[in-house]
């Protein structure tokens, strides 16, 4: 067992055996008198007995090594019968003494100049321990390294050497401490006092007296910062010493007394350029030849708070992607303080105020020790492109030093709005029909879908397809203008009614898109009967029991419907006789209950059109419906009076009313992006105006 076991460590013990049973079986158990061990003898669940030795006292093997146990197992029979075991317990030996050296100090003379090899003093220790508890092993304990460079130890005998020559004027006594350490890990230690006869070699000594290892960088010249002493052991001339220090230093020697000196500051100090100095004392003798001694004195210069923060650049600029997560990182700004410890623990924070509409707080979030920016709200382009905060980085000198820099945030437009089709209103509770002659030939503009998107840049740029049509062969609607034509001529057998559906597309990742549905009727010509054309169920099969009555009354509502067909034409031909030349009074009235927009793309465009076009409109109290139509293009393009000289009267009007929209405030200025490599053709936006008045005040053209 080993000398440290715990105290109640128990140790089982082999079952006594007893060939007969009952009472005559084992009864009990008993161990032989001693101080360390007890015998516990517990039961098991069928009534077998079984024991345990249990330690009671600490065992020591310095003490006893070794213990011999008696154990007694006894039946219940009579006569009684015993049985005996003889247990013997070896202790096992701990680490637990330490090495003893002979003597606590070793004192010894040795001559200067000695030579390498000489034997200075053998020291010696022992340890009660055993095995490699008991080997011990000699090592120098926190000597300097010039004792080191003198002397030499050897770690299993415990001699002490000379290493080198030894110099009485570079120390009259060595006191060297030893440490003897077992197997274990304990140690012990000694000194060994080394004393130094002289011999006469006589070098100057530099004493310090006083130093100041570390002075404020904003000491004022003359600061003391260290007192020495110069001496040498000779005598006469060369014991007389001069003392200086290197030129290129802050720092100057004033002589005070008799080999007695001052190193004062000269100059002002700077810790960013110059943490600290090491400047080197050198004493000579006036002896021949002269013999010099040096002494380097380590000056720190501790820290002012002279420096605000830098940040890394002048300004910051970082891009988010619009509905961005809230607490998103978007960046992170960085600022050096050129000072140390609590004088160069930067602090970020934000200058209080608004970011748009809503306040700073609670929209970006700075930390205050990283200076990572985060979004605490899900941000949207089309409320605000960008926006900019002012950041302060403080330090934590006192006064603190703080400077300030521009964190600007430019929101990248993510492809989030659907196109809006402005043209055909789409909010109405049945789609507007548009008319077309059955005798339009291929091309025929019938319409115009018209749509604009939230979103900027290619995320705005639409397309136009035909998703859906009763008969896709008789119409086809342009890619980029969303001009709805006609692909052939119409033919009789087509059907009167024809239901388009016009998906708009923008050009986003990943796309996002509408529809556009259209009913278009094939006439003849402009009647309320067509403009009123609506789906009607089948009609259910005839009955054959149809009365005479009902004949009759069928026919005379024909007659009557015919005629209000005759009388309807007759009129609606008169009014577009008298409306051709004239304006519609007001446009409001048109877009008053639908909240159309003046300017639906200020900021994006949606399609280029390539041409202006003039329509009749004709729009009476009598319709069946509230929906005006365009009927065909009336001019293909803006005229233009080969009269008037080109850029006379129209470029003064232009820029007059540029000037005036730039005064207003009514200018629009977009920005778009393109990619370098983009090629010829690219469409780069578009743009879609529309004007309020009527008639020809309100063709529009571009350039």
């Amino acid at each position: 067992m080993p000398e440290q076991i715990p105290i109640n460590t128990r140790f089982p013990l082999e079952r006594a055996q007893d060939s007969d049973v009952g009472t005559n079986g084992i009864q009990s158990y008993a161990i032989s008198s001693n101080e360390h061990f007890s015998l516990d003898v517990l039961s098991r669940g069928d009534g077998s007995k079984y024991v345990e030795l249990v330690l009671e006292k600490q065992l020591d093997r310095e003490e006893q090594a070794q213990l011999m146990l008696i154990l007694t197992a006894a039946d219940g029979g009579l006569p009684q019968r015993t049985g005996t075991a003889r247990i013997g317990v070896i202790v096992l030996d701990n680490n637990d003494n330490f090495p003893q050296f002979s003597q606590s100090v070793y004192k010894v003379q040795l001559m200067e100049n000695s030579p390498k090899g000489t034997l200075v003093t053998k020291v010696e220790a022992s340890d009660l321990d055993q095995g490699s508890n008991a080997e011990i092993t000699y090592s120098f304990r926190q000597v300097p390294d010039k004792v080191l460079k003198l002397f030499q130890l050897n770690p299993i005998t415990g001699e002490i050497t000379v290493l080198e020559i030894i110099d009485f004027e570079d120390a009259a006594m060595y006191e060297i401490e030893i440490q003897a350490t077992d197997g274990g890990g304990l140690s012990a230690h000694c000194k060994v006092m080394v004393k130094i006869e002289d011999m006469n070699d006589n070098a100057p000594e530099v004493t310090l007296t006083s130093l100041t290892s570390t002075i404020p960088e904003d000491s004022s010249p003359e600061t003391v910062v260290a007192l020495f002493s110069v001496s040498d052991r000779d005598s006469g001339d060369n014991g007389r010493t001069l003392c200086s220090i290197q030129d290129n230093v802050p720092f100057a020697l004033k002589s005070t007394l008799k080999d007695y000196y001052e190193l004062v500051t000269q100059k002002p100090l700077d810790r960013e350029k110059v943490p600290e100095y090491n400047i080197t004392i050198t004493a000579t003798d006036r002896g021949t030849p002269r013999l010099t001694s040096v002494r380097v004195i380590r000056v720190q210069l501790s820290d002012i708070n002279d420096n605000p923060p830098v940040f890394n650049e002048s300004s910051y600029v970082m891009y988010l992607k619009e509905n961005n997560p809230p607490g998103l990182l978007i960046g992170t700004v960085r600022a050096a303080d050129l000072d140390t410890e609590q004088n160069a623990k930067v602090t970020y924070s934000a200058l209080p105020g608004n970011i748009g509409d809503f306040p700073f707080p609670s929209s970006i979030s700075i930390n205050s020790e990283n200076g990572q920016v985060y979004a605490l709200q899900s941000l949207d382009y089309e409320q605000r492109r960008d926006f900019q905060v002012t950041v302060r980085a403080a330090d934590g000198g006192s006064p603190p030093l703080s400077s300030e820099v521009i964190f600007r945030v430019v929101i990248i437009d993510e492809n989030d709005n659907a196109p809006f089709i402005l043209y055909p209103l789409q909010n109405s509770s049945s789609p507007a029909n548009d008319l077309v002659p059955r005798s339009a030939e291929a091309g025929y503009l019938v319409t115009k879908v018209v749509a604009v998107d939230g979103d900027s840049g290619q995320n705005s740029w639409l397309s136009y397809q035909l998703l859906k049509a009763t008969d896709p062969s008789l119409f086809a609607v342009g890619l980029q203008t969303g001009e709805v034509k006609t692909s052939r001529p119409i033919a009789s057998p087509d059907s009167v009614k024809q239901k388009l559906v016009v998906l708009v597309r923008d050009n986003g990742e990943p796309a996002r898109s509408t529809t556009s549905t259209l009913n278009v009727l094939l006439v003849d010509g402009f009647s309320d009967a067509y403009m009123q054309l609506l789906d009607v169920p089948q009609e259910e099969e005839q009955q054959d029991t149809l009365t005479l009555y009902l004949v009759i009354s069928l026919s005379f509502i024909s007659f009557l419907f015919l005629v209000s067909v005759v009388t309807i034409i007759s009129i609606r031909l008169y009014k577009t006789r008298q409306c051709r030349n004239q304006y519609i009074p007001s446009s409001r009235n048109f877009y008053s209950d639908r909240n159309f927009p003046t300017n639906p793309a200020e900021r994006s465009g949606t399609g280029t059109l390539p041409q202006s076009y003039c329509y009749e409109v004709c729009l009476t109290t009598a319709s069946g419906t509230s929906e005006f139509k365009f009927l065909r293009p009336l001019v293909p393009c803006l005229p233009v009076d080969p009269s008037v000289a080109e850029g006379s009267i129209l470029d003064s009007q232009i820029n007059s009313q540029l000037k005036e929209e730039k005064e207003s405030g009514r200018a629009s200025v977009s920005e778009d992006s393109i990619p370098r490599s983009s090629g010829e053709g690219c469409i780069v936006n578009k743009m879609i105006e529309i004007n309020e008045n009527c008639g020809q005040n309100g063709w529009l053209s571009y350039q």
